[in-house]
């Protein structure tokens, strides 16, 4: 019976909770600082099994203990970033967050794989391996599963078509410099390029990058939460059942794509060991430069973020 422990039982951490168990997937075990939260959101969704049609069992917990044995450990316990903090400020919170969650997740669940949400998601990805020393392979970031959605959707919605027939491919960090490919985004088959003019996939690309932005202004308080939960949920899918599922993550880049030593967002295949394999398409010389660009500025948060934990 497989394992899976979300630390952090906010929005994101319990709408993971909630389709993971939904689709049959594993246990799960939500992990919490505030004491009874992920208690009474985990017995509110066990609850709600007879309804969902499934017999998996979730529980909440303060104590990372109960973690033992879990298969995928997800991280998206940190705070949402509020008005008059500064980057560094964000960055330097979370930093210490999700180094205290890496370490004691890791102690109790050594052979497990790790999904971090938790924002500069790049980033905080690059310092769960960090601070775990697991195998690139088993440590992977979120995000690029959620912007390619995100793209899929407005797309479909540009075409007035149906999301089932819409692929898309977002690449890059995180954020504003993200990459979304028009070349490999198609609606059964046909690329989106021959679809629309010029000016409206830019212009759903552009909406692309600024999706999460878009949302959070609508909400005016908290941020996404349906979409980031079912962006996990596809990727512990795909690793529990062995899909070899082609998703774009932040993963551990060897060289590829001229991109060395860096977790950024680039199509992987996900299945029982976590990271199969990157794959490597041809990008033009401008989709190329774009990357590295988003790599480079992940580069250098993560520097920020090394000086800022030397500091403390």
């Amino acid at each position: 019976m497989s394992k899976v422990t979300v630390v952090g039982s906010g929005n994101v951490g319990a709408t993971v909770a909630q389709y993971v168990a939904g689709k049959d997937l594993a246990d799960v075990v939500l992990v919490d600082i505030i004491e009874g939260m992920p208690q009474g959101k985990a017995l509110d969704l066990h609850e709600a099994a007879p309804l969902a049609g499934h017999d998996r069992k979730l529980w909440g917990s303060n104590n990372y203990a109960d973690t033992r044995d879990s298969d995928i450990v997800v991280i998206t316990a940190g705070i949402a970033r509020k008005p008059g903090m500064s980057r560094e400020d964000l960055l330097k919170t979370n930093a210490g967050i999700v180094q205290e969650v890496a370490k004691e997740t890791a102690k109790h669940s050594p052979n497990a794989i790790f999904i971090v949400v938790t924002n500069p998601l790049d980033v905080m990805t690059y310092l769960t391996w960090q601070t775990t020393r697991l195998p690139t392979q088993r440590v992977m970031g979120m995000a690029g599963v959620l912007d390619s959605a995100r793209f899929q959707t407005f797309i479909a919605m540009e075409l007035n078509m149906s999301v089932k027939d819409v692929r898309a491919m977002v690449l890059g960090g995180h954020g504003d410099l993200m990459v979304p490919l028009p070349r490999y985004s198609t609606v059964n088959g046909v690329p989106i390029t021959e679809l629309l003019a010029a000016d409206r996939v830019d212009a759903l690309c552009k909406r692309t990058r600024d999706g999460g932005a878009e949302i959070v202004a609508l909400l005016k308080a908290g941020s996404a939460f349906y979409a980031p939960g079912a962006s996990v949920a596809e990727m512990v899918e795909a690793i529990i059942r062995d899909q070899n599922r082609l998703l774009p993550c932040a993963v551990y880049s060897q060289g590829q794509y001229g991109i060395k030593d860096l977790f950024v967002g680039l199509p992987a295949v996900l299945g029982r060991e976590g990271v199969k394999r990157i794959v490597e398409l041809k990008l033009t010389a401008e989709e190329r430069a774009a990357l590295a660009k988003s790599a480079e500025s992940i580069r250098e948060n993560i520097n920020v973020m090394n000086q800022l934990l030397v500091a403390v």
